[in-house]
Formats: structure tokens, C-alpha cells, sequence
């Protein structure tokens, strides 16, 4: 069978969209990303080496096999058909890679307030620019573009949640953070759900082999940022505030 059809001015790292019997098959043999990742592998191991470290190289396994998942499983093909693909794909980097990094690889005390201030606002800054119609485009139609996509989102996200699962953070501010993440994660999700026309070119041919209109493909992908996309740091923000009321009653319980 023949790859689905995609738009000629588009040619994603990812490869032609698979029809949908050609999917599972439809892993990524780039042996420079296989490479690099197996050397980031090998390097995280080194680093995180000696007694004590388990739980940080559980992480770093962890956030290893979803870079896996992200960029050599069929889903990186399948991100080339789907929009809704793409923004699980986005997730798993900056939602679950990155914070899983991030525990792995923690700092060692927490910034200022304008510290977290700026990473929030760069974050959310490439997660808006990236879904934007057109630099999403562009990222679809240059590997240098598409990788640079990649990276931003990851290692934007990566330098946020260190600074957000940093010891002695203030638990105010680290809640304040997550809430302008979720609010502003759920608008962009908003945006893309009623949106009354399909804004992404790419995927204006590819989506109705599986079942979807590029609309209805579209709408499933602004759900899915709404809603699951926030349920990390909607998560993150509950365990921040589970540990402060655990050190209020810890107090109380010390004073009397």
C-alpha cells in the first residue's frame, strides 16, 4: 500500500502518513536519533551511577522510554496523519518526559519568584507559538524547524518542572505556577476545539482513512490539550498542596 496523501509542500521528519493496516509497522529507524538516544541513555545511568540514586534513574528510564515512544513508535507516524496524534505526541514530552527529567535530575534549592515567572512564561510561550497554524506548518515542511519544535518544548518544559519540584519551593508560588499552566493549557485547548474550520494544512488530506474529518481530527486534539493535557500538573498542584497541609498539622502537632 502507498502512504496517505499529504499536502506537497509539507515532507514531515516523521515520514508520509501509514495507512492505518501499516501503522504498527511504522517505526522511526532514524540511526541518528536511535543513536542519540541510546547515548542519552548510557550518559543518564553514568551521571545518576552509585548508591542512593535508584529513584533517579527509575525516572530517567522512564523518561527515556517515553522519548522512545515520542519519536521511534508508531506514533511519531502517525502524528504525521493525525493533528490529535501530535498534541499526544507534545505530551508526552512536556508533561511526562520533562518532569520525569526533572525528578531525575532535580536542583538542588529553588529560584526566585521571577525565576519561575520567566520559565512559566517561556514555556507557555512555545507550547501557543508551536500550535500555532503556521509555525506548526513550518515545522512539518523542515526537519531543522520540526527539531527545533521538539527541543524547545522539551527542554522548556524540563527546566520548568525542575524549578516547580525544587526542595523548599514555596508551595504558594509553585501552586500559582501550575494554575496559570492549567488555565492557560485549557484555553489553547479551547481555542482549537471550536475553531470552525480546520486550521492546520497538513493534515487536511490525512485524516480520513481513520474515520476523522481534519475538523473532527482537530476538535479530538483541542479535547485532548484541554482536558487530559492539565491532569500532570492539575496532580503536580495537589501533591504541593497535600505536603503543606502535612506541615501545618506536622507544626501543630510540635506545639502542642
Amino acid at each position: 500500500m502507498t502512504p496517505l496523501t499529504t499536502p506537497e509542500a509539507f515532507d514531515p521528519y516523521c515520514g508520509a502518513p501509514p495507512p492505518p493496516g501499516e501503522l504498527l509497522a511504522a517505526w522511526n529507524g532514524d540511526p541518528v536519533l536511535i543513536a542519540s538516544l541510546a547515548l542519552a541513555t548510557v550518559a543518564g545511568f553514568w551521571v545518576l551511577r552509585g548508591d542512593g540514586r535508584g529513584r533517579a534513574r527509575l525516572w530517567h528510564a522512564g523518561a527515556m522510554l517515553m522519548l522512545v515512544a515520542a519519536f521511534l513508535s508508531p506514533l511519531c507516524a502517525l502524528s504525521s496523519a493525525l493533528f490529535s496524534a501530535r498534541v499526544v505526541h507534545h505530551l508526552l514530552l512536556i508533561a511526562v518526559a520533562a518532569p520525569m527529567l526533572a525528578l531525575a535530575f532535580p536542583k538542588r534549592r529553588a529560584g526566585g519568584t521571577a525565576l519561575l515567572s520567566l520559565l512559566v512564561a517561556v514555556h507557555l510561550v512555545a507550547v501557543w507559538f508551536w500550535h500555532a497554524p503556521q509555525p506548526y506548518e513550518a515545522a512539518l515542511s523542515s526537519d531543522t524547524i520540526y527539531w527545533t519544535m521538539e527541543l524547545t518544548l522539551l527542554v522548556s518544559g524540563v527546566l520548568l518542572w525542575r524549578e516547580l519540584t525544587a526542595p523548599a519551593a514555596p508551595v504558594g508560588r509553585i501552586l500559582m505556577a501550575h494554575l496559570t499552566l492549567i488555565v492557560q493549557m485549557g484555553l489553547l485547548g479551547a481555542l482549537i476545539t471550536f475553531a470552525p474550520e480546520p486550521l492546520y494544512a497538513p493534515h487536511i488530506l490525512t485524516t480520513t482513512p481513520y474515520g476523522l474529518s481534519a475538523l473532527d481530527d482537530q476538535q479530538l486534539a483541542g479535547l485532548i490539550m484541554w482536558v487530559p493535557a492539565i491532569a500532570p500538573y492539575l496532580l503536580a498542584a495537589l501533591l504541593a498542596l497535600d505536603g503543606l497541609i502535612r506541615d501545618g498539622f506536622g507544626q501543630k502537632g510540635q506545639a502542642v
